[in-house]
C-alpha cells in the first residue's frame, strides 16, 4: 500500500476539484482503485491518496491535472473521465495547456478551445496544412472545430470568405416529398453548419456575411465547375460523397484557399454498392505533402458520456460480426458443394 499527499487550495478551487456531489473524486477512486480524501491542517488543505502504489501514482497524476484546470473554473466529469482513461493507458497530457490556445470567441464571449489531445492535434493540422481530412465518430468536434478555424481565418483576414458544403443525401425521406422550395428542402441537411456559425457569430452578423457573400452554405452539387480562391472551404458529412464528388470537390481548390473534409465512415447513407468518396480519399491522399489525415477515436467524444459507450458497443458488435463472417462463408460453400455433388452436376 502507498500514500501520496497533494497540497490544494481552499474555497472555489477545492470545490472545483471535487465537483458536484464529489463526482470528480469518485471517478478517480473508481478508475484506479484508491481512496481520496481531504485533510485540513495548519498548512492548509491537502488531498490524500491511499491504495496500491501504481493506482496511487496514476490517481495523483490525474488529480494534479484536475487542480490545474480547477484554477480557471469548475472541472466537468467528462474531462475527469478523459484524464483517467488517458493516464490509465500511459498517455498523459497537459489539458490545462490547451486553455492558452483559444481558437476564437463565440458571440456570447465563450472561448472555443480543444478539449482533448485528438482535438488539439486536429486544430494544429488545420493551421499547418492546406487540406485536412478529419475522420472519426459522432461528437468529436470535427465540424465545430473546423468552423471555428474558418471563422478565425476570416476574422484575421487570412481568407476572404467561408464556404460550407455537404452532400444532400436522402435518408429515408425523399427531398421531393418535403414542403417548400429547393432552399427549404436542403436547409435541414445544412442545419448543423448554420448552428455552428450562429453560435460563433450571432444570427444577425451571420446574415450580414451571407448578404455580402463572405459566407456561403450550399449542397455539394453546387460546387461543380467553380474555382474557389482565397476561401476556407469545409466539406461536412463527406462519407456521403461519392468518389466522383470527392474528386470534384478537392479539385475546386484555388489560390490562397484551404479545405477541411470531415466525416464518419461508420455512418454512410449512400445506396448499397456505392463506395464512400471519403474512404477512398483517405487511402489515395495519405502521404501527400500539405495534406493531413487525422483520425479521431471514441476518447475525443465531447458529447454525453453515453455516446462513447454507444460507439464502443457498435464497434464491438461490428468486430464480432466480421469474425463470424468467414465461418458463415465457409459453411455456405460447404453446403453448396455438398448439394452440387448430390445432384450429380459437375
Amino acid at each position: 500500500m502507498s500514500q501520496i499527499t497533494i497540497p490544494v487550495g481552499a474555497g472555489d478551487q477545492l470545490a472545483n476539484v471535487f465537483g458536484a456531489f464529489d463526482a470528480n473524486i469518485k471517478a478517480v477512486e473508481t478508475q484506479f482503485g484508491v481512496a481520496v480524501y481531504n485533510r485540513s491542517g495548519e498548512n492548509g488543505n491537502a488531498l490524500v491518496v491511499d491504495g496500491p502504489e501504481d493506482g496511487v501514482n496514476a490517481a495523483a497524476s490525474v488529480l494534479r491535472q484536475i487542480m490545474k484546470k480547477a484554477q480557471d473554473g469548475p472541472v466537468d466529469e467528462q474531462t475527469v473521465s478523459y484524464l483517467c482513461h488517458m493516464t490509465a493507458d500511459g498517455e498523459e497530457t497537459d489539458l490545462a495547456s490547451f486553455d492558452r490556445d483559444c481558437i476564437c470567441v463565440t458571440v456570447r464571449g465563450k472561448p472555443i478551445k480543444a478539449k482533448t489531445l485528438g482535438q488539439k492535434k486536429y486544430v494544429d493540422l488545420i493551421a499547418k496544412n492546406t487540406i485536412v481530412l478529419g475522420v472519426g465518430p459522432a461528437g468529436t468536434g470535427k465540424t465545430f472545430l473546423a468552423v471555428a478555424m474558418a471563422v478565425k481565418a476570416l476574422r484575421e483576414k487570412q481568407v476572404n470568405r467561408i464556404i460550407l458544403t455537404r452532400p444532400a443525401i436522402e435518408a429515408g425521406e425523399r427531398l421531393g416529398f418535403l414542403p417548400g422550395d429547393l432552399q427549404s428542402k436542403i436547409d435541414p441537411y445544412l442545419r448543423p453548419l448554420y448552428d455552428a456559425l450562429y453560435e460563433m457569430m450571432g444570427a444577425e452578423n451571420y446574415q450580414r456575411h451571407v448578404e455580402k457573400g463572405t459566407i456561403e452554405i450550399a449542397p455539394l452539387a453546387y460546387m461543380r465547375g467553380r474555382t474557389l480562391d482565397d476561401s476556407f472551404i469545409i466539406l461536412d458529412e463527406a462519407q456521403n460523397a461519392t468518389p466522383e464528388q470527392m474528386k470534384m470537390f478537392l479539385t475546386r481548390l484555388g489560390a490562397g484557399s484551404r479545405a477541411v473534409v470531415t466525416g464518419d465512415l461508420t455512418q454512410t447513407d449512400l445506396p448499397g454498392g456505392i463506395k464512400s468518396g471519403l474512404s477512398q480519399a483517405v487511402k489515395i491522399l495519405d502521404g501527400i505533402d500539405d495534406i493531413a489525415i487525422h483520425h479521431f477515436s471514441e476518447r475525443d467524444v465531447v458529447r454525453h458520456k453515453l455516446v462513447q459507450k454507444i460507439i464502443l458497443a457498435y464497434e464491438k458488435y461490428d468486430r464480432r460480426n466480421a469474425e463470424k463472417e468467414p465461418a458463415r462463408h465457409a459453411e455456405r460453400t460447404a453446403t453448396y458443394t455438398y448439394h452440387k455433388k448430390g445432384s450429380g452436376t459437375t
